[in-house]
């Protein structure tokens, strides 16, 4: 069980492999990447992120090429807060993973609004809790339950 992944969201999480470019090649990262506004969790066949109160999924590990660049389609839902309305669109989550360090970008066809969207840059680091700020859609059964007590909501 990996608490951990509970904390960044109480979403369905779908794991891929992102593989620090120093990394021998074969080492699955099912530690999570965080940063600010921004959490990703990665195994050897897909990913899952947040960005802000957005979230998107791969399908596939995601391997560093030359200079620790990577590219891959992905899905995207831009329509998740307050009310998660969809659809999950069309994207790429394209950077570059150097040590410890990613840089992702996320490129979203949006085909509700005949427009592409990019979220990011933003850096993550690996082994750092995401800190996802206000978003509800990221956090934890109980701190969700807390802040509704809190606002009266």
């Amino acid at each position: 069980m990996l608490p951990k992944v509970q904390a960044i969201c109480t979403c369905a999480l779908v794991s891929s492999a992102i593989k620090p470019a120093l990394s021998p090649p074969h080492v699955p990262t099912t530690t999570p990447w965080g940063g600010e506004n921004a959490g990703l969790i990665a195994d050897d066949t897909s990913a899952h992120v947040h960005i802000a109160c957005t979230f998107g999924n791969v399908a596939q590990g995601i391997e560093p090429g030359p200079g620790g660049r990577f590219d891959v389609p992905s899905t995207y839902v831009l329509r998740a807060y307050p009310v998660h309305v969809g659809p999950s669109l069309p994207a790429r989550f394209q950077g570059t993973v150097l040590g410890k360090v990613l840089t992702l970008s996320v490129v979203v066809q949006d085909t509700v609004a005949d427009t592409t969207v990019t979220l990011g840059p933003v850096q993550l680091q690996l082994g750092r809790e995401p800190q996802m700020g206000p978003c509800p859609i990221c956090r934890t059964p109980g701190a969700r339950m807390a802040s509704r007590v809190l606002t009266g909501s």
